[in-house]
């Protein structure tokens, strides 16, 4: 028997038959899927200090369980004082078994961990069902050590799904078991 993530079960087991009777699709196809995470974190400070940038891609791979890359700037900006081809920040793509491990990590560790945490917006969609979360600081994540950080940054989630509407997707992710804010 191979290995299958928790929430990945979910989706195939219950998740996709209450879609299907909630929105009457016709075909298993219609129902909406998560394709994949995007996890991203813009370091402003690695103008400065190069360094920075490498602890960045450090702490997204320990997060994600997955390399993290660095990205570079396309232009240059002398008010920032930032030249093409600078790396400024990191970011990594989830897809399958690691895509679900993360949500699962994320949903019942991690934003538990946030002071005074009520539930995420329920109005982050941005019109064609992907869902954007902005963390504030890194150290919600157990896979952080605290002592081992040099700067408390945060970063920008991005949950890219199949939905065609915004309704469909928070009915896909409230499925996962995504804490949304009560109105």
């Amino acid at each position: 028997m191979t290995y299958s993530p928790r929430l990945k079960e979910q989706y195939k087991n219950k998740i996709v038959d209450a879609l299907m009777k909630e929105f009457s699709y016709k075909s298993v196809m219609q129902v909406p899927r998560l394709e994949k995470i995007v996890l991203s974190q813009g370091v402003g400070a690695a103008v400065a200090d190069k360094k920075l940038v490498d602890h960045a891609v450090e702490e997204m791979t320990r997060i994600s369980g997955q390399k993290a890359v660095s990205t570079i700037s396309k232009k240059d900006v002398a008010s920032f004082k930032l030249r093409k081809g600078m790396p400024i920040g990191a970011r990594v793509t989830l897809r399958n078994d690691n895509m679900y491990e993360f949500l699962d990590r994320l949903t019942a560790t991690a934003l538990p961990r946030i002071r005074d945490f009520k539930g995420v917006k329920a109005d982050a969609f941005d019109g064609r069902g992907n869902y954007n979360l902005g963390i504030t600081e890194q150290i919600i994540y157990p896979e952080i050590n605290i002592d081992k950080i040099n700067r408390i940054t945060g970063m920008d989630i991005t949950f890219v799904t199949s939905a065609n509407t915004d309704k469909e997707a928070k009915a896909l992710l409230t499925g996962f078991g995504f804490p949304f804010k009560k109105k």
